[in-house]
């Protein structure tokens, strides 16, 4: 679809949609006073930013060269000719502080935009809403601009130095398709040679730090292509090489995933595993036999064969969350020897699964009573992982995977600033 298309669609929209406008002359009047107003504003704060750069160069300073005309994107509206003053020489050395050299957006558009597509716009979305503000449409390429504005700030978040390590990790991961550039070619519309890409499936590995007083922080993540022994021994080995001490973990939160353990004996040989009660729980289901199956609800109304299975799994699930209810670990395992009792006989398969590696549901008792909820389940990062999938879901596949972490760098900011919680990284 091209511009002009896109434009005419999101008119028929706004005919559609909105409520009656002011005169057209009074409001486009309205709008060239404020972006005069801007205009006027900025070019003379650019007047002063140079002039302030002339006055700490000493005697060897170049002369003024006149000005350069830039298109300048703003949330009042649109500047088509912006006066950006200039030197006759050393203009690349120069430091911009008000405009970045090439900046065709303003700072607090920009951070507007941010702020809606981490909230779930679409970039097509996006497109309307600047339009509505702006008043021209912008390509979908300039739209996806907003994620690179982010992108120098995701490289030292992510790959800063850790002066604190926390006792207690809580790690998994969340699958993603990125596109990756393939050995072969083809020839596109317009004749022209372009080497294939094609979307591959891959997994970011996350890690959330747990502090002792409950609060917690997204600590690492990185993109890998599996959740395998490997992938996690080279993902630690990171989170080490960037400051993490491996003695000081004790207790790693994590659901099933086969090469994880391994992966921990290698590089934090001194952490317990906890396994995500949630998942194990939830897992019973899949092995249910059904076997005699109850007739009637609690109320003695009789049960279709579905409704009578649905019953049987809520009631197998609620008696198992029940064994972890237990305040203690002596009292945990004397609720599991009832719930074994009580259903052994009805769904052999399911219970032998359930207490497959038990023991390692139950580590978070030997820590303070007031962490066993944050400890016990993968939950406070699975959240997180939903509220990425809403926004990679919308996306498809990633370019690259530069801007899957970085998308996914702006879910986990948002959510840290909206609980007021740590920010990546920052746990110095």
């Amino acid at each position: 679809m091209t511009i002009q298309e896109r434009e005419a669609q999101i008119l028929r929209v706004k005919a559609s949609s909105f409520q009656p406008e002011l005169d057209a002359a009074l409001e486009e009047s309205l709008r060239s006073a404020v972006v005069s107003a801007v205009k006027t504003t900025l070019e003379a704060a650019l007047e002063e930013e140079l002039s302030a750069d002339l006055a700490s160069m000493g005697s060897d300073r170049p002369r003024r060269s006149g000005h350069f005309k830039r298109g300048l994107d703003t949330q009042y509206g649109h500047i088509s000719a912006l006066a950006v003053p200039k030197l006759r020489s050393r203009n690349r050395d120069r430091t911009w502080q008000i405009l970045q050299r090439y900046q065709r957006g303003l700072g607090g558009l920009l951070d507007w935009l941010c702020c809606l597509y981490v909230m779930g716009l679409s970039l097509r979305d996006l497109q309307e809403a600047l339009y509505f503000l702006i008043g021209h449409v912008l390509s979908r390429s300039a739209v996806n601009q907003v994620t690179l504005k982010v992108q120098q700030q995701l490289d030292t978040h992510r790959l800063s130095a850790i002066f604190r390590s926390p006792s207690i990790l809580i790690v998994d991961g969340v699958w993603v398709e990125i596109q990756y550039t393939q050995d072969e070619f083809k020839i596109d519309r317009s004749g022209h040679k372009r080497q294939c890409r094609a979307a591959e499936d891959r997994v970011i590995l996350a890690a959330l730090a747990v502090w002792d007083d409950g609060s917690y922080e997204m600590l690492h993540y990185e993109v890998a292509t599996d959740e395998s022994e490997a992938d996690w021994t080279v993902f630690f080995e990171h989170l080490i090489a960037r400051g993490l001490c491996p003695d000081e973990v004790k207790l790693v939160v994590s659901d099933g995933t086969l090469g994880l353990p391994k992966a921990l004996k290698k590089t934090l040989p001194q952490a317990q595993q906890q396994r995500c009660i949630t998942h194990k729980v939830r897992g019973i289901k899949r092995y249910l036999s059904y076997a005699q199956l109850p007739q009637t609800n609690a109320d003695g109304q009789a049960l279709k064969p579905e409704e009578a299975k649905r019953q049987r799994a809520r009631q197998i699930k609620s008696d198992a969350y029940e064994i972890y209810d237990a305040s203690t670990y002596e009292e945990a395992k004397l609720r599991l020897d009832q719930f074994t009792k009580s259903w052994d006989a009805l769904e052999p398969k399911a219970v032998q699964v359930f207490q497959r590696d038990i023991e390692l549901t139950f580590t978070f008792y030997q820590y303070d009573d007031d962490l066993h909820h944050h400890i016990r389940t993968t939950n406070h990062i699975e959240r997180l992982f939903r509220e990425f999938r809403t926004k990679s879901d919308e996306i498809g596949a990633f370019p690259h995977e530069t801007s899957c972490l970085t998308v996914f760098f702006l879910v986990i900011e948002r959510d840290h600033a909206k609980h007021n919680r740590k920010s990546v990284a920052k746990n110095s």
